[in-house]
This record gives structure tokens, C-alpha cells and sequence, in this order.
């Protein structure tokens, strides 16, 4: 079928779809108090994925999606599965898996999202307790409340008004959350090898991403890859006198700071030959909101060149996230002998990861200071991603978007990565990939004080909605 006759389908059917489109607008309305009492249940359960926390409590969470699932009624299967990490003998995180077959020639979207979450960090920071859902004005705080089990409820809650209002569903869905996103999707590729034939749908909908404020909504077309590792600059076989020996000795410290500073100019940009940048137009966004939204402190200026959404959608970046190192209170007079430091590039789309991280390390053993030795390890690779956004599916989630929000969608990239997209696009090339989300600017995702707009949140669902509504009813081929 034509885009044309899709839109005259529509429109020789505008009475009905209408109808269903305020069935289903009432039912996410009356639904939302559960779907919010169903999400501060999730958020209680401190379902950190990374290897020093408790297993256990990504199991329970695990649990608690598979069973909000299977009270939907309407899935013909509803698992909890793990997979393998390549390279290991270790399983992955567990992950919800639930299917049910297309009926009627209707096409079959799968449903993505994770149940894991980034740790709390330092309970001091938080205005209220992590893992103790918070409502504070129109928000919801609490570590995952948005990132990412607002995205799981948001697939919960639109199925179960689409169910409320349709009762017998043709629509094929396949509803998959992952349980390790946070802690680099390590058996992901596994997972869906194992799982192909139950995850294999006609469009693909990640509910993992941003909305360009808290009244418009953004559908993201582009997403930077990632790179990440540990580097370590030596310099000695032990420490020594930093009085003794200091003026002469070259110490870690001084060759890592050496060497870090090798990566940005003067303005802060990016510095090392053979990382690319991506060319594309971006949407006004000024220096005021970027301190504003990015929480800048007074006096401290942006970094980079170009256009602000530039530098970060389409321009790579290169960031120290942690460092091993004596703490100032056990800081003695000596020179350390080496120095360890955790990197995170991001990669700008075009450009596979791969490349991006040859090109990182040939500049690190280039530029070490002194003969530092120079040790890379831990590596982790994500590639970068463009939306194809020409298929039915793009246009009919624009146009949920705009009766959902009243507001046209914004098309936006996203500087952060979700490298687990190029592998739904190796394994299932022809479906159709919609990145959408219920965060907005001011979510601070991965920091103290997460939360969740419920505005946005409820927008979000009805988005949903309306999309598998409008799916289910057989208007788009």
C-alpha cells in the first residue's frame, strides 16, 4: 500500500479511528494513577546491573515486569530469559520476553525497554531517598523513575488501554525488556540471536530517549556511538621522595595530566586526528539554555565549536569520567608511580566505533610525555546511529506525537549512546526503528535527583497509544 493510500484509508475511516482515539485517550487518563502506583513499585527495587551490586534485585525486578505482562492478558507467552556474554562463561542479566502472534495481516512491533538502572552514587546528594519514589510538584523522583522504567510503564500502560478499548488486539507485539542496558548490554547481541524469531517485527519502538522540553515532544533521529576504557600512564617501579627526587623524576600524575590535556585545544575541542564529526542542521538552541539545562556555574563558558546541538549531536567528545589516584587526605610526599583513568568518548554518527577507537589510541601512544608507558584495557565499543526516517512508521509516530502533545514533533539527535540499536539494525535490517522517550531537560538521568515529569510522562503513554491503536486498526500497511 502507498503512503497516498494510507492517508485516503485514513480519511475514509476518520469517524472510526477518531472513536477509538478518545476510547483511548479516557483510558490512559483513568489509568494513569495505577500506572504511576505500577511505577513506584518498580522504582522501590534497587535493580543496579553492575557486577559489585546484588544480583538479586534485577531478578526481583525481572519479576515484577514479567508479572505486570502477564496481567495484561493479552501476550500468548511471557518469559524471563538470560543469555550468554560473549567471550565468558557468565549468563547476562535477566531479561522479560513476551510475545504474541499477528492476527489479520496486522504488522508486529516490538516493544523495547530496560528494567536495570545506573546506582544511586551518594545517598547525601539525593533531596529524597533513591529507591523511595517521590512525587515533588509535577515530578517523580527516585533512581529509574525516568530512565528506564518510566519507558517500561509506558509500555505497559499504553498496551493495557489499547486492551481495555480494542478487547480482541490483531496487532503482533513483542515486548522486551532488558535487564543489564546500564551496565553495557553485554549478552544483548546473545539475546537476540537466541531470541530472533520472537523479537522479529515490522517496527521497532525504543522507549529510551528525550523530549525536547516539557510541552513538545522529540522523536530522535541520531544517536553518537560510544567508547570507553581504562587507561593507565606509568612512569616508575615505585613511588619515590617527591622531595628527593622531584624536578628531575617525571611521576604519573604530571605525564597523565600531560597527556589527558593532549586531547582538546585551546577551546575545548576535540583534538586527535581521524575522529570525524557528522554534517547535519540543528535546531536554535541557545548559550543560556545550555547553562541552564546542563547546570553550568556562573562564569564558566561552553566549549567546542559550531552550533551548541552540534557540538553535541554531530561532533565527537572525549571525557574523563574517573580516575585512580592517592585521595588529598592520604596524599603523602611522594610521586606516584602510575596513574589509572577511565575515558568516555563519544562517536559522532558516520563514524563506526571501532575507527573512532584506533584513532584514540594511536594519539595516546603518540602523545605520551616523558616515555610514559601507556596501557589501554577494558574496552567497550558502541557504534553511532541515523534514523532512516522515510517509512510509514516514522510518519504515523509523528503524527501520535502531535494528537498526543498538541505539538508537532521536534526530530533531535542525542549526544548520548544507545549502542545496542546497531545491533537490532545487523539482526532485523528491514524493520523500522523509532527512538522515542518520556525524559525531558530537566531529568538529570544518572545523577542525584532523577525524576520523572508526569506530564510528559502521561503524553508519552497516550503517544503510544495511539500509535498501536491506530496500528491495530489496520491503517498503515
Amino acid at each position: 500500500m502507498t503512503q497516498q493510500q494510507r492517508t485516503d484509508d485514513r480519511a475514509g475511516n476518520g469517524t472510526e479511528g477518531t472513536g477509538r482515539d478518545d476510547e483511548l485517550r479516557s483510558a490512559v487518563e483513568l489509568g494513569l494513577p495505577g500506572t504511576i502506583a505500577d511505577l513506584c513499585n518498580l522504582v522501590r527495587i534497587p535493580s543496579v546491573s553492575w557486577a559489585a551490586f546484588d544480583r538479586s534485585a534485577v531478578a526481583a525486578s525481572a519479576a515484577a515486569v514479567a508479572d505486570l505482562a502477564r496481567g495484561l492478558g493479552i501476550f500468548d507467552t511471557v518469559e524471563v530469559r538470560q543469555a550468554g556474554i560473549p567471550g565468558s562463561d557468565e549468563l547476562g542479566q535477566p531479561a522479560v520476553l513476551a510475545t504474541r502472534a499477528a492476527r489479520n495481516g496486522r504488522p508486529t512491533v516490538l516493544l523495547y525497554a530496560h528494567h536495570d538502572v545506573q546506582p544511586p552514587g551518594a545517598d547525601e546528594l539525593w533531596e529524597s531517598k533513591p529507591f523511595e519514589p517521590t512525587v515533588r510538584g509535577d515530578r517523580l523522583y527516585g533512581r529509574g523513575a525516568a530512565d528506564d522504567k518510566a519507558g517500561v510503564m509506558a509500555h505497559i500502560a499504553s498496551l493495557r488501554a489499547l486492551a481495555e478499548v480494542a478487547g480482541e488486539i490483531d496487532l503482533g507485539l513483542a515486548l522486551f525488556i532488558e535487564g543489564e542496558e546500564e551496565f553495557g548490554s553485554r549478552s544483548f547481541a546473545t539475546f537476540l540471536q537466541e531470541n530472533r524469531d520472537a523479537l522479529a517485527a515490522d517496527v521497532i519502538v525504543v522507549a529510551d530517549s528525550d523530549n525536547w522540553d516539557t510541552e513538545t515532544p522529540a522523536l530522535t533521529v541520531g544517536l553518537r556511538g560510544n567508547v570507553t576504557f581504562k587507561l593507565t600512564v606509568r612512569t616508575l617501579q615505585h613511588a619515590s621522595h617527591s622531595g628527593m627526587f622531584g624536578g628531575a623524576v617525571p611521576d604519573a600524575m604530571l605525564a597523565t595530566v600531560r597527556l589527558l590535556a593532549s586531547l582538546h585545544d585551546a577551546d575545548g575541542s576535540v583534538a586527535v586526528d581521524g575522529l570525524t564529526r557528522h554534517e547535519q542542521e540543528t535546531p536554535e538552541y541557545t548559550e543560556d539554555r545550555l547553562a541552564e539545562e546542563a547546570a553550568l556555574i556562573e562564569g564558566v563558558t561552553p566549549i567546542g565549536r559550531g552550533a551548541i546541538l552540534s557540538r553535541i549531536w554531530a561532533q565527537p567528545s572525549l571525557t574523563v569520567t574517573g580516575i585512580d589516584a592517592p585521595s588529598v587526605a592520604n596524599a603523602s610526599n611522594t610521586l606516584a608511580p602510575e596513574i589509572s583513568v577511565r575515558i568516555s568518548a563519544r562517536v559522532a554518527p558516520g563514524q563506526s566505533a571501532a575507527d573512532a577507537f584506533a584513532a584514540i589510541e594511536t594519539h595516546l601512544r603518540r602523545h605520551a610525555p616523558f616515555g610514559a608507558q601507556v596501557q589501554i584495557e577494558d574496552v567497550d565499543l558502541g557504534d553511532p546511529f541515523l534514523v532512516d526516517t522515510s517509512g510509514w512508521a516514522v510518519t504515523e509516530v509523528r503524527r501520535a506525537m502531535a494528537d498526543a502533545w498538541g505539538r508537532d514533533p521536534v526530530d533531535t539527535g542525542i549526544g548520548g549512546s544507545i549502542p545496542f540499536i546497531a545491533d537490532l539494525v545487523q539482526v532485523f535490517p528491514e524493520a523500522q526503528i523509532l527512538v522515542t522517550g518520556v525524559e525531558d531537560p530537566d531529568t538529570r538521568a544518572h545523577s542525584p535527583n532523577e525524576s520523572l515529569h508526569l506530564g510528559v510522562f502521561k503524553r508519552a503513554v497516550l503517544t503510544e497509544a495511539l500509535f498501536l491503536g491506530r496500528l491495530d486498526s489496520g491503517m498503515p500497511s
